[in-house]
């Protein structure tokens, strides 16, 4: 594969309350066809963490025709496992409803932070309410740490998840590491998961120590992944997996066909991807320097 950029298509406004910096997690749905809504997850002045999205048109994503000026979903009630922050991880419709499968985070004092799976369902698309104030991937014996990032796909009434898992904290040099794999867990109603005990995607090179945020399309038989890499020589790459049941994977980083720039906003790390296609092309979404600091960007792909 290769993807051609085309630049950085949103940079956060930083005068409205909820959204200071960052536009980072770049999750996208494609809507009649003529728009691609990008939602994403803003900062405030505290660094709680906010989702909102902006409207593309998907015949040039890089002429904005909506931005909300709220957000669609606030962060929750101190206590719960989303009080520090929201982030969006996968949107898709089902029973006439948006269901937003978000992560929700809350920070700690031994690790920088705990990350769960939330859902949220919308009618309208401007307003998410929460199904429950607990998470849909909680902790388990099995996954204590961490269990985020959900990326939902039906297929034949069957919901399917691939998701990232901590599988435990190190500290190196004062700095807290996790090391993070990739998960597949199945469902009947998308709210209760039962996960499959072995990883899909695990860290295999010297060098590495996480993967995560799996973004999944299907082409006819086959299953696509792209999903981040964390290196300790390089913050975050995009990583590229290929399968035929969704399950067993085979690693293909080779032919993921972007990478970082030379300079500019994406030129220290390129991290969580999310493709659709529009408009008759295949988009890929993603997040660059800092984890979206300065907003996501956009690649077409060529080959």
């Amino acid at each position: 594969m290769r993807w051609r950029k085309l630049g950085l298509i949103y940079r956060p406004r930083e005068d409205r309350w909820w959204a200071k910096t960052h536009a980072y997690l770049p999750t996208a749905e494609v809507i009649d066809g003529r728009v691609i809504r990008v939602y994403f997850a803003a900062l405030d002045e505290n660094r709680h963490g906010r989702i909102g999205y902006v409207d593309l048109d998907a015949g040039d994503p890089r002429r904005i025709l909506y931005e909300t000026e709220e957000p669609v979903l606030d962060i929750g009630e101190p206590g719960t496992f989303d009080d520090s922050g929201v982030s969006p991880s996968c949107v898709l419709t089902a029973g006439g409803r948006k269901h937003l499968y978000y992560i929700g985070w809350q920070r700690c004092e031994r690790v920088p932070y705990m990350l769960f799976s939330g859902l949220a369902v919308s009618h309208n698309s401007v307003v998410y309410e929460r199904h429950a104030r607990v998470p849909i991937l909680d902790r388990t014996d099995a996954e204590p740490y961490c269990r985020s990032a959900p990326f939902v796909m039906i297929e034949n009434g069957f919901w399917k998840m691939w998701y990232w898992s901590c599988t435990n904290w190190s500290y190196k040099k004062n700095t807290a590491y996790y090391n993070g794999v990739i998960r597949y867990a199945v469902s009947n109603d998308g709210i209760s998961w039962t996960s499959l005990p072995h990883a899909c995607i695990a860290p295999d090179f010297e060098d590495e120590y996480a993967v995560g945020r799996p973004w999944v399309v299907k082409d006819g038989g086959v299953y696509r992944m792209w999903y981040s890499i964390r290196k300790r020589s390089v913050p975050y790459t995009i990583g590229y997996a290929e399968s035929w049941d969704g399950i067993h994977w085979e690693r293909m980083d080779h032919a993921a066909g972007i990478a970082r720039s030379e300079s500019g906003w994406d030129s220290e790390m390129v991290c969580f991807p999310c493709v659709v296609d529009a408009g008759g092309q295949r988009y890929m979404f993603y997040n660059g320097n800092r984890h979206g600091l300065e907003g996501f960007g956009c690649a077409v792909l060529e080959s």
